[in-house]
This record gives structure tokens, C-alpha cells and sequence, in this order.
């Protein structure tokens, strides 16, 4: 029987990059996986929504190409090719991890795992269960769709975003259960498609913990796209008839829809793995418990990802992979939170790092905030994309930059240059001073940052006492 260096379970964002970083280091690698490589992300989630997203955004652009004075026909959706064309799109980077995988000598074995004797994995397939040895096991399964009992999920009327990501049919109507972001970005998906879309959020806003300036934008956006948002609302039933869902709200309203999306939130999937047995400890949700080194309560056991509960993003994960294969291979890496982007494909899209205005008052934070809008963008009015705003906040006693929010075209890519200047350290005045291309929509932050001290050249700002 093979010895492994190193076996990873789940081969998601953080076990599959577990296991590749393990075999560049020379670790002798296993990956366990049920499914298809690349997990809820790319198979269910991350990647497939951002492909129909692309085709609703394009789609939204072709709508406005009479402002550039190109007449084109009333375009018409295809939502069975836009489907295909999401399904291929998934096949092919499932197909390229597979590639490396195999290139990087990484044994992949399919079934579900679970922890069996010290050192021992357990592999049950319908037909056969195996085992196998491993000095270090990183335990990477990830999270699932919560199915609360009251909303009785079926997957034909009532679904989670797995079940929608895999319907042929456009809906034409849509009851979105749930805000956040999962929902906020169903919602413009299918809005812009055509489909009569409600969001119900428990909650007073959408995105509740994101910047209120950028949510705003949102909000407007769904107003045009006749998207009904109903804030400090919840559902006391759903009651499925005839291929319809009748939908009772609180207040006594009610309303009637073609499908439903369950959208309130993930839970770790930690169960059958045999955690209890191998004295992994758990928390009252199931989410694995990790010191900083992404270390669990047994010393080679270690745990990444969406399982641990601490950040669900993919990208994360993926950045914990490399600090458990670290410490596996006897390092002693320990894992900084301190500056994680993130991205919400809304129309208009919101890129996020750091604090936000809101956290920074409720942490007691004295800050300087710069702000500069789409609108005064030269790029952005040549490419017709004025709707927006990037913020910045800095430390109002040293300048260093605290945060960084960005709602508009190509706010995921432009989060970047903030967070890397958050992880340099920089402050305000030396972002503010980087040469930046003209024309770009990346001026756009040279100028928030200009603007946290009155200078930004392209805003009317206040003068500073001589």
C-alpha cells in the first residue's frame, strides 16, 4: 500500500490547489474526490453563475449600443444556447485541472472519504471500499446550499442555486429568498434575461455587509430592471400547485411565481468524514475548528476552505491550501485575514477590501475618506459606463489605506490594485502619487486616493489651508 506524503479531501478551490502545491514541493500527493475536480465553485456556483452573468452583461451592452450609434435589431436571448455555452465553459476548466493534476504526478481517487485508523483514509465507492495511507491528511469538502425545512426545497419549483444553474428553461417569473450576494447576483442574471424577479431579504437592506454607497447603485439598477425588493420581509410558506408556487409573505401578502431560489446562506459539509471518531473538533454548525495554521485538534489532520466556516470564498480557500500544505510538510505558515477582496457580479458589479465605511465607525476608527465617481472618468464615459463610485478610506492619523470599495464596470478587476496596496502597506498620498495610463478606469483610484486629501485633480475638492 502507497504511502501518501500528503491526502487531500475535496477537490475544490482549496483541495485541488492543496494538492498541486503539494506535489511542486515534491510531497508524494493524493486527492479524494466524489465529483467532478473543481468542486461547488466551478462546477456549481463561482464559475457557471459568472458565465450566465457575462452573457446578461453583454447582453445588457447590445441593449445600449444605440448611445454609440450602432442600430442593431432587438437582440433575443437563447437561454438554452447561454446554458450550453455555461456547460462548456465548466467542461473545459474542469478539463484543465484534470490536466495538471496528472502533470503534477497527483494520484486522484473517486468516493467519498472519510478518516479511518491514524494515518489510514477510508474510500467507499458503490461497488468497493478501499484505504489508504497518508503521513498528512488536509480535509477540504467544502459547503452546501442550507435547505431550511420550512421552504421544503424540491428541485424542480423550489430550488437552491445548484438546481437553478442546471434548469434548460428561462422562468418567467422568480422569488428569490435571501439578499446576500448569491441572490443579489441571481437577481440581475435573470432580471436582465426577462424574467419577472422578486427578492425577499429578512433583513433592512440587501448586502448587508457591504458598502451602503455601492449597494445603493444596486438598488437602482434593480429598480430599472423592474427586479421588486422586499426588505424586512420573510416567508411563512411556500406551497407548490399546477408547476406554480404560491407564496405567503409576512403581512399578509402573498404572491404567485414560477420558481423559487433559496438563497440564505451555506453550511460546512462535515458530516460522514468521521471527524468524532478521529477526535476532530467541530463547532456547534459542523464547521471543522483550525488554528492559524490551519491545523485541527489532530495533529496531521488540517482543514481549508468553506468547511472551516471562517471565510466562504473560493479564492481563500485557495490561499489557506497553500498555508496547510506548508505546515504538513513541516512548516510554520500562519494565515493574515487582513486583506481579502471580494467581488458580487451584480449589475453594476461591487469589488470590496478591508473596512467599510460602517465598520470603520462601529470599530471606533478615525478615517479620511476619498471618493471619486464613474461619471468623471474619461474611460468610463468613452465606454459609456458612467454609473459608479470607487471610496477609499485611510487611517486619519498615519494615511495608510484601511479599505476600498468599488461599484461599477470592472469593479472586480480594479479591487485588485487596492488590496495590493493595502497588503504593501501604502498609504493614501503614495497610491495618490503612482503614475497611472490615461485613459483607465484605474485613475479612477489614483484620484479616490488624491481626493482623501482634497487633491483629486478631476473633482471639485475642498482647499486646504495654506
Amino acid at each position: 500500500m502507497t504511502e501518501y506524503d500528503i491526502a487531500v479531501i475535496g477537490g475544490g478551490p482549496g483541495g485541488y490547489v492543496a494538492a498541486l502545491r503539494a506535489a511542486q514541493q515534491g510531497a508524494c500527493t493524493c486527492l479524494i474526490e466524489v465529483g467532478d475536480v473543481g468542486g461547488t465553485c466551478l462546477n456549481r456556483g463561482c464559475i457557471p453563475t459568472k458565465a450566465l452573468y457575462s452573457t446578461a452583461l453583454l447582453l445588457q451592452r447590445i441593449q445600449g449600443a444605440a448611445a454609440h450609434g450602432i442600430d442593431v435589431a432587438a437582440p433575443r436571448l437563447d437561454f438554452a444556447k447561454a446554458v450550453a455555452r455555461k456547460d462548456e465553459v465548466v467542461r473545459k476548466l474542469v478539463g484543465g485541472i484534470e490536466q495538471l493534476l496528472k502533470a503534477q504526478g497527483v494520484d486522484v481517487y473517486r468516493g467519498e472519504a472519510s478518516l479511518a485508523a491514524e494515518g489510514r483514509v477510508r474510500i467507499r465507492r458503490p461497488d468497493v471500499t478501499a484505504h489508504l495511507r497518508a503521513k498528512n491528511i488536509i480535509i477540504a469538502t467544502g459547503s452546501r446550499s442550507l435547505r431550511p425545512q420550512a421552504f421544503a426545497v424540491d428541485g424542480k419549483n423550489v430550488l437552491t442555486s445548484r438546481e437553478i444553474l442546471a434548469i434548460k428553461e428561462l422562468p418567467a417569473s422568480l422569488l428569490i429568498i435571501g439578499g446576500g450576494y448569491i441572490g443579489c447576483e441571481f437577481a440581475s442574471i435573470f432580471a436582465t434575461f426577462g424574467t419577472r424577479v422578486t427578492v425577499v431579504e429578512q433583513l433592512p437592506t440587501l448586502l448587508a455587509r457591504t458598502d451602503r454607497q455601492a449597494v445603493r447603485e444596486v438598488e437602482k439598477s434593480f429598480k430599472e430592471l423592474g427586479v421588486r425588493v422586499q426588505t424586512e420581509t420573510t416567508v411563512e410558506s411556500l406551497e407548490v400547485a399546477d408547476g406554480r408556487v404560491l407564496v405567503k409573505l409576512s403581512g399578509g401578502r402573498e404572491l404567485e411565481v414560477e420558481k423559487v431560489l433559496v438563497a440564505v446562506g451555506r453550511s460546512p459539509n462535515s458530516s460522514g468524514l468521521g471527524l468524532e471518531e478521529a477526535g476532530v473538533r467541530t463547532d456547534e454548525k459542523g464547521a471543522i475548528l483550525v488554528d492559524e495554521g490551519m491545523r485541527t485538534s489532530r495533529s496531521n489532520v488540517f482543514a481549508i476552505g468553506d468547511v472551516t466556516n471562517l471565510i466562504q470564498l473560493a479564492h481563500v480557500a485557495s490561499y489557506q491550501a497553500g498555508i496547510a500544505v506548508t505546515n504538513a510538510l513541516g512548516g510554520e505558515a500562519k494565515a493574515d485575514y487582513r486583506v481579502v477582496p471580494s467581488a458580487i457580479f451584480t449589475l453594476p458589479e461591487i469589488g470590496q477590501v478591508g473596512l467599510t465605511e460602517d465598520e470603520a465607525k462601529e470599530q471606533g476608527l478615525a478615517v479620511k475618506i476619498g471618493r471619486f465617481a464613474y461619471q468623471a472618468s474619461g474611460k468610463a464615459l468613452c465606454d459609456g459606463e458612467t454609473r459608479g463610485l470607487v471610496k477609499i478610506l485611510a487611517a486619519a492619523d498615519d494615511d495608510r489605506i484601511l479599505g476600498a470599495s468599488f461599484v461599477g464596470q470592472d469593479a472586480s478587476a480594479l479591487v485588485a490594485e487596492a488590496a495590493a496596496a493595502m497588503q504593501a502597506g501604502m498609504t493614501a498620498q503614495a497610491l495618490g502619487r503612482t503614475i497611472h495610463a490615461h485613459p483607465s478606469l484605474p485613475e479612477m483610484l489614483m484620484e479616490a486616493a488624491e481626493d482623501v486629501h482634497g487633491l483629486a485633480i478631476h473633482k471639485a475638492g475642498r482647499k486646504r489651508d495654506r
